[in-house]
């Protein structure tokens, strides 16, 4: 018979949108036995989200504690319990993205969702109040309480350079310890040039090298302040083109890491495509254009092909993960790079590559372990960018 839990979430944002938490609390049900808490800070975000992410992370939790169990979410949030539920429409994108995730936790057909009131949900509301009221103290808003025998999560801290208040970050479960501390890779792009606000190939080698445009330094202002929320890194990396060393130069100055610039990680090179729009490509270059989308094999005049690129950053990464086994390592790329690095971790077929979206400083988190296998923790966040004004391009 299926062990049943309770997930017990909630979430508070102080000027919706405001500096923003989720708590969260696992109990048997049987029992009421507190097996869990757990609260983080999400910086400046709204209710909803917080509420959602409490959901989120209270699942993760509950399913960490036994993957086979039947488990009740409680929540004050007539929204998120409708949605959830599959009556109510979730119309935000922010938020229709967490709710997917959470779905991907637990099977449909072990989860219920249940609207309680707010005076019966006070245990997980008091959790997120007190990561708010941490940082706003200046600690880390991080909360992780745990029965001993419910599940063992160890915390590790990065290295904190003088006067950068970061929070810690959690070790990562699901490899045995035998095979030693994983690397992780953090991988931002970079915010928008005038290229990509035309929708225009912007490849490496080629007549062109853009700059940030005044809106895509603010996108990346906005990523470096959710790596330092997550905990900052151990070594920060770039690609040699001038919008990822400025990138780079922004993520750095916010976590105390000086970038290193490494060959290999630049974009493809779109060769005779370079500077003009994708339609223009569309209508100079019909035929090459589609054969290029069907195959990791074919290249753009003068250009590289899916295959080349991946080729050419996984031999990048190799030198990257050999230089800093078992660290954080921040990577400033572009879209061709976090392509490359996402189907290598995946073991993608190539032709997925040109199927990933990626917004401009969206945040990509993989995972690498020492015995050759890898995993993707996140792909293309984009919750730090809520409020900015945003241009997805291929």
């Amino acid at each position: 018979m299926n062990r049943r839990l309770v997930v017990e979430a909630d979430g508070g944002s102080r000027g919706n949108p405001g500096p923003a938490a989720y708590g969260a609390v696992v109990r048997e049900a049987a029992t009421g036995e507190v097996l869990a808490e757990l609260a983080d800070h999400l910086g400046v975000t709204t209710n909803n989200v917080a509420e959602y992410t409490g959901l989120l992370e209270g699942l993760r939790a509950a399913v960490e504690i036994d993957p086979s169990a039947l488990i009740e979410a409680r929540l004050d949030s007539k929204l998120v319990v409708e949605q959830m539920s599959g009556r109510w429409a979730i119309k935000n994108d922010t938020l229709r993205r967490i709710a997917l995730q959470a779905r991907d936790v637990v099977p449909r057909e072990r989860i219920t969702f249940t609207w309680v009131p707010r005076e019966r949900n006070k245990a997980a509301d008091a959790l997120a109040n007190e990561s708010m009221d941490a940082v706003e103290r200046g600690r880390t808003g991080t909360i992780r309480r745990t029965r001993p025998d419910a599940f063992e999560v160890e915390t590790q801290v990065a290295p904190v350079p003088e006067g950068v208040h970061l929070r810690p970050r959690p070790a990562i479960v699901g490899w045995g310890p035998d095979i030693g501390a994983p690397t992780v890779t953090v991988i931002v792009r970079h915010g928008v040039t005038a290229h990509s606000l035309e929708r225009r190939f912007s490849g490496s080698g080629g007549r062109f090298d853009p700059e940030l445009a005044p809106q895509g330094v603010g996108q990346v202002e906005a990523a470096a302040g959710e790596v330092a929320l997550r905990g900052g890194g151990d070594v920060l990396v770039c690609s040699p083109m001038i919008r990822t060393r400025q990138t780079a130069s922004i993520i750095g100055a916010r976590i105390g890491l000086e970038p290193v610039v490494v060959e290999g990680l630049q974009e493809g090179r779109f060769g005779d495509w370079d500077g003009f729009t994708f339609a223009e490509v569309m209508a100079r270059w019909p035929d090459e254009m589609a054969e290029w989308l069907a195959s990791p094999d074919v290249a753009p005049p003068g250009g590289e092909s899916l295959h080349e690129v991946f080729t050419r950053v996984s031999a990048a990464l190799d030198r990257v993960l050999a230089d800093h086994p078992g660290k954080r390592i921040i990577v400033a790329a572009h879209v061709g790079t976090i392509r490359s690095l996402t189907a290598r971790a995946l073991g993608a077929p190539l032709e997925s590559m040109n199927r990933m979206e990626l917004a401009p400083a969206s945040i990509t988190t993989l995972t690498w372990y020492s015995d050759g296998n890898a995993s993707m923790r996140s792909f293309a966040e984009a919750g730090h960018l809520e409020g900015l004004a945003q241009t997805w391009t291929p």
